[in-house]
């Protein structure tokens, strides 16, 4: 449960940080209202994204899994988030969806890849059998 949370916290800090950015980038980052009301629907599309996922994979359900919960809470806080944007009069200019997909799926799909690597046992090979700077270092010992 602890895991899930802590899952769930760096989600929402992350959806959050998406906004600021956005709202900076914009000119707008003065007020934590105008933070709110960017924020809400994107928060509100991940809070979809993670129940959803919770109800459909509840006996294999990883909070940290690329697959499925990072797809589909990644996806969920695009697409509802913009459903809601629309519904509340909120842009949602095309080049706008592009970097919000972008951006969103880098923050909530980026940190699952990282905490996946970081998590690999020693011992695991390496992904298509990429040489590692270890084993790099390896082959050079056993060099006559």
């Amino acid at each position: 449960m602890k895991r899930n949370l802590a899952a769930l916290s760096v989600d929402v800090v992350l959806v959050v940080v998406f906004c600021l950015i956005g709202r900076r980038s914009h000119a707008e980052a003065g007020s934590i209202t105008g933070l709110l009301e960017t924020a809400w629907p994107f928060l509100g599309g991940l809070a979809v994204g993670w129940v959803a996922t919770r109800t459909f994979y509840r006996d294999k359900f990883d909070a940290g899994s690329i697959f499925p919960t990072g797809v589909f809470v990644w996806l969920s806080t695009l697409v509802v988030g913009m459903l809601l944007r629309v519904v509340s009069g909120q842009g949602t200019a095309f080049s706008f969806i592009i970097v919000a997909g972008t951006v969103l799926a880098i923050f909530l799909l980026g940190w699952r890849a990282i905490r996946l690597r970081i998590a690999k046992p020693a011992g695991e090979p390496s992904p298509a059998g990429a040489a590692t700077p270890s084993s790099r270092l390896d082959l050079r010992r056993r060099r006559p």
